[in-house]
Order: C-alpha cells, then sequence, then structure tokens
C-alpha cells in the first residue's frame, strides 16, 4: 500500500500501460482519475476495476491535443477526488509511417499529442500541486526511443525525447515546490500501439531475441517502476530516468 492516502491521476488510461498503471496504483491504495479520448467501454470498465478495489475512481474523457482538455481533467478530477498528488503523463499515439513521404497531419497529430498534450497537462497539475502547497509527483511515459532511432518513427522519437527533456527542465522548475519529475523509459511494450506492428511472426521473434530476458513486456511491467517513482521510496528521487525494457538497449549484438 505505497500509496495509500494519495490521489493519482493517469492519461490515456483506458487500455495499455496507461490503463495498468491506473489500477497497478489503486492497488497501491490510491484513488484514480483517468483520462481517455474515445474508449467509453474501456476507461469504464477500468473505473468499475479499481472502485471494486474500495478505491475511488473517475473516467474523463478528452483530447490531450486540445491545450483546454488539460485544465478540464485536473478540475474535474479535483472536484471528484479532493486533489492531485501523482500525475502520470501517458497518452501517446505512434502512427508508424516513413520519413520521405511523411504527411504534414500524421506528423502534426503526433506532436500534438505526445508533446504538446504532455506539455500542458504536466503544466496545469503542476499548477494543482503548487495551490495544494505539500509537493507531488509527476511520471512521464516516455520511452526507450527516445535514445534510440526507429525508421519508421521519424514523427514519434523526438516527442518521446522531448518528454523526457521536459522532465528535466521541470523538475528543476518545480524542485523549489516539492515536485519531482521524472521518466521512465519502456522498451516493446505489447499494446495496441504495436499489436499490428509485432504481429509479424519474424518481427516478433527478432525483437525478442535482441531482449536479454527473453520475452517483450506487458503493461503490467511498468506498474512497479510507477508506483516507485509515485510514493515517498523515491523521495529524493527527481530529473530521472529509468529503463524498463527487459534490457534491450543494452544489447549492442
Amino acid at each position: 500500500m505505497l500509496l495509500e492516502g494519495k490521489t493519482v491521476l493517469v492519461t490515456g488510461a483506458s487500455a495499455g500501460i496507461g490503463r495498468a498503471v491506473a489500477i497497478g496504483c489503486a492497488l497501491h491504495g490510491a484513488d484514480v482519475a483517468l483520462n481517455f479520448a474515445r474508449d467509453v467501454a474501456g476507461a469504464e470498465s477500468a473505473v468499475a476495476e479499481i472502485e471494486a478495489l474500495g478505491r475511488k475512481a473517475v473516467a474523463i474523457q478528452g483530447d490531450v491535443a486540445d491545450p483546454d482538455t488539460a485544465r478540464d481533467f485536473i478540475d474535474k478530477a479535483v472536484a471528484a477526488l479532493g486533489r492531485v498528488d501523482v500525475f502520470v503523463n501517458n497518452a501517446g499515439i505512434c502512427p508508424f509511417h516513413a520519413f520521405l513521404d511523411m504527411p504534414v497531419e500524421t506528423f502534426e497529430r503526433t506532436m500534438r499529442v505526445n508533446l504538446h498534450g504532455a506539455y500542458y497537462m504536466v503544466q496545469a497539475a503542476a499548477n494543482q500541486m503548487v495551490k495544494q502547497g505539500d509537493g507531488g509527483s509527476i511520471i512521464a511515459m516516455s520511452s526507450i526511443s527516445a535514445l534510440v532511432g526507429g525508421e519508421y518513427q521519424t514523427h514519434y522519437t523526438p516527442t518521446k525525447a522531448g518528454l523526457h527533456s521536459l522532465m528535466q527542465s521541470v523538475a528543476i522548475a518545480l524542485g523549489k515546490h516539492g515536485i519531482r519529475c521524472n521518466s521512465l523509459f519502456p522498451g516493446t511494450i505489447l499494446t495496441d500501439i504495436n499489436k499490428d506492428d509485432l504481429a509479424d511472426e519474424g518481427k516478433r521473434s527478432y525483437m525478442e531475441k535482441r531482449i536479454p530476458l527473453g520475452r517483450l513486456g506487458k503493461p503490467d511491467d511498468l506498474v512497479g517502476p510507477t508506483v516507485f517513482l509515485a510514493s515517498d521510496l523515491a523521495q529524493y528521487v527527481t530529473g530521472a530516468s529509468l529503463l524498463v525494457d527487459g534490457g534491450m538497449y543494452v544489447n549492442l549484438q
């Protein structure tokens, strides 16, 4: 129960990593507000799972690419749950596409969701934490893609590098308010984002062989690292990053 008494907000929480993290934080005692864009059924079922654990939960719909969504999410979460102790910026997209003919809208939509949306969400959450006056924890789901390239991810990898850079800067800006800001770098995690790409058995086998732990990641693999950074166990950790990739990044061969 590392998060007992805390309220956690998670963006992109109707499926995948966001959903796993939201439910995992509830397992550790937190009340949870979930942002989601379109998947009403997924968000409602996540709320039901959290409430079945004896915790409070609320799902709030909104497109993070719209700057107004950030303030709306924070305001409604506070109205329902009272405060913001932990903010997890998870919402993101990765529509795989080649570089030379990248559509302008694909590039700009990815930027608006992954980076611009994160900026406004983190800013709104931080303002609420400053108003409360007793600190907090902000966690960004960056990616191993912040550190390495991808042929069909030229629009995606810059957003993840930018997200980590944002956490480094806001760690400095918010340290005086007792707000810690850190990044997680998931490796290849099986989610809706990459299910089509990894449907190719040859590619999936290749990726698995690159991972020292011998398997692709699951959304639940991000729960422990998130709970750690959200909890008081990490009270002196800010501006940091943690790879959660099964060892893929360090495997040169």
